[in-house]
């Protein structure tokens, strides 16, 4: 299905920044899909057959020891994209992508996307860019997890996520959030508690509301700006212009604005 786009309508951060010519022919070759919580994108060792450019949600790179050791190595949102071995032409990862929070988004062949990198330089050279600035977030991550409190780290990864999505609520449990941080979930308990004592954010069953994105950024300290900062200088803006506590205006992830009226779920 050819789905057609321009620059302005495109909520993808990354075919953005791309030349008119590179994303028209990827939109030639791309399907436009709901993403569910839990749809494993990447699986570990195996084949990647297919790279997604989500335009809202979620999803995360996940390192695997057991299922009872779990970690996030990396978060994506609409400013990049899940698939990264088709585009290094590695083939696979040992690493999972899996939908954290209800996603759409394009998905194209990832033979496709390997043999453009191969012929055309300009778009290899975009790509290798983004790929900085994934290890700079998870060499941010190691030092976060290392050096920082569960609060600062907390207060970090709701600012990643609040970067990522419309609005100022994300839906996320206590035990969701222990398997992202690494932590106990008591340990999550405490932390979100100190955050909402400071009335950063509201925390409710499921579901976590931004109230101050400056306080968060206090809270969250050195751990938090330097692959966003990498994203601004390498790719372009992270978030469209926003006031802190409001939505973007007319920024609606369920809109029709991609040019497409039809969508497909990931099977």
């Amino acid at each position: 299905m050819m789905i057609s786009l321009s620059q302005g309508r495109c909520r993808n951060r990354l075919l953005q920044a791309m030349d008119s010519d590179i994303r028209t022919s990827i939109m030639e070759h791309a399907e436009y899909v709901t993403l569910k919580r839990g749809d494993i994108l990447v699986s570990p060792n195996q084949l990647v057959s297919h790279v997604y450019f989500p335009v809202s949600g979620i999803a995360s790179i996940v390192a695997i020891a057991d299922p009872s050791n779990r970690i996030e190595a990396g978060v994506i949102g609409r400013e990049g994209l899940v698939g990264l071995a088709a585009i290094l032409d590695t083939g696979s990862s040992p690493h999972q992508g899996v939908v954290q929070m209800d996603s759409e988004g394009y998905r194209v062949d990832a033979g496709f996307l390997t043999s453009l990198a191969r012929t055309n330089t300009k778009f290899l050279g975009l790509l290798l860019r983004y790929v900085q600035v994934i290890l700079t977030q998870t060499e941010q991550t190691a030092l976060a997890n290392g050096r920082f409190s569960i609060e600062k780290r907390l207060a970090r990864w709701i600012l990643m996520c609040h970067d990522r999505i419309d609005g100022d609520e994300l839906n996320f449990t206590h035990e969701l959030l222990s398997v992202m941080l690494g932590v106990r979930r008591p340990g999550v308990t405490v932390a979100t508690h100190v955050l909402e004592g400071s009335k950063m954010i509201k925390a409710t069953r499921g579901r976590i509301t931004v109230l101050s994105r400056g306080k968060l950024e206090e809270a969250a300290a050195g751990s938090y700006g330097v692959p966003e900062g990498e994203y601004e200088r390498l790719i372009g803006p992270l978030r469209p212009p926003v006031s802190e506590g409001s939505s973007p205006a007319g920024w609606n992830p369920r809109s029709t604005q991609d040019g497409i009226s039809d969508t497909h779920t990931v099977m």
